[in-house]
């Protein structure tokens, strides 16, 4: 089952279509989750975004500290995120030049025709009124 920055394969999820996971959608932490180098720049734009929220949440403006402590990623969270990246890259890494090509390749290849749609539902535009208008005589 695709979940944001890789794959879900809790059984109960995956049953029911991914609409059943008991974590509630905590993937991250999960050790059913997994992910594959093709989502390597998914998970640092990712980390990216925990930063900069711990940061603003940190610094920005005033809220009860029950409030903050809900909004603020986790530093586990964190944690994981970096320790996934850091895999992906070393594993990476140890590669020759021609298997990264190849690599390279196949993420391109992947990630062009991966098509999950995560959110809101993408509404297309109106389409124009194509129909005459029609005056009475």
């Amino acid at each position: 089952m695709a979940v944001p920055y890789g794959v879900c394969r809790e059984p109960s999820n995956v049953a029911a279509g991914g609409h059943a996971c008991p974590l509630r959608f905590r993937c991250l932490g999960c050790e059913h989750y997994s992910t594959d180098v093709s989502y390597l720049p998914d998970l640092q734009a990712h980390l990216a975004d925990l930063l900069r929220s711990r940061e603003r949440l940190m610094s920005a403006f005033e809220a009860d500290d029950w409030a903050r402590a809900q909004a603020m990623p986790a530093a586990e969270e964190i944690q994981r995120v970096r320790r996934l990246i850091d895999r992906v890259s070393g594993d990476l890494g140890n590669l020759t030049a021609a298997d990264r090509a190849q690599i390279d390749q196949a993420v391109a290849v992947v990630r062009r025709t991966r098509t999950v749609h995560l959110g809101m539902p993408r509404v297309g535009q109106p389409l124009p009124d194509v129909r005459p208008v029609r005056t009475l005589p």
